[in-house]
């Protein structure tokens, strides 16, 4: 895994590769077999904008028993300005990094976000497992702007989300009376199997353990080097 050379730097250049790059997303899979076991990361990003600052995590867990079996994290300026839908370039360069760093190279990566659940149909989930290689797929925790019924009431219901007639994700309760997430497809890895992987990983929260390890360790990063003075 390596961080791209040259990042688009505007927003028409930003469109363009996500148009160029939407094509190439395997939306089929299948991914790893979710009772395999094996590893999977999730990753996060935590920012400062007053600072300049994005400070991503990457957190490995053992997919069978959730310990964590390796981390990294990296910090640098924040590269690219905020636009809606145009996320993923503000955040790979980071999360690229911290994955990078890891000694162990995990067999699923889990985004706090979206995949095919995108405007283009290439969110951060998406562009990371086409750059990286190595299937990934996204749990947001609202719909972004697409449409969905709510699901039914116990855990393991879902329902579509859907853009007009095309279903780009998933509303999936994990957890009684607790609000849904949004599961979708990034690159390598079907929907039901990232709905069930999902599952597995949220034994006793709304979400996936992968994006709380990673969530808290991108902010506890992101304040070192506040404190730092990077």
């Amino acid at each position: 895994m390596s961080t791209p050379a040259a990042l688009p730097r505007t927003e028409a250049e930003a469109v363009a590769e996500q148009e160029r790059l939407r094509p190439l997303v395997d939306r089929l899979g299948p991914g790893p077999d979710p009772a395999a076991g094996g590893t999977v990361a999730g990753v996060d990003v935590a920012y400062d904008d007053a600072h300049d600052l994005v400070a991503a995590a990457a957190v490995v867990l053992d997919a069978a028993t959730l310990a964590v079996v390796d981390r990294a994290t990296a910090v640098g300026r924040v590269a690219f300005p905020y636009v809606p839908g145009l996320l993923a370039f503000r955040e790979l360069p980071a999360v690229l990094d911290a994955l990078d760093r890891l000694t162990v190279r995990p067999g699923l990566v889990v985004c706090d976000g979206y995949g095919v659940a995108h405007p283009r149909r290439l969110g951060l989930a998406s562009h990371l497992g086409l750059l990286t290689g190595i299937p990934s797929f996204g749990v947001a925790k609202t719909p972004f702007t697409f449409t969905c019924e709510p699901p039914g009431p116990r855990r393991g219901d879902h329902s579509p989300l859907l853009d007009g007639g095309e279903e780009v994700g998933r509303a999936l309760r994990t957890r009684e009376g607790v609000k849904p997430v949004y599961v979708s497809v990034g690159h390598g890895v079907s929907l039901d199997r990232a709905c069930a992987h999902t599952l597995r990983l949220t034994p006793r929260y709304r979400l996936p353990e992968t994006t709380r390890r990673a969530d808290s360790l991108c902010r506890r990063a992101l304040a070192a080097a506040l404190r730092d003075g990077s």
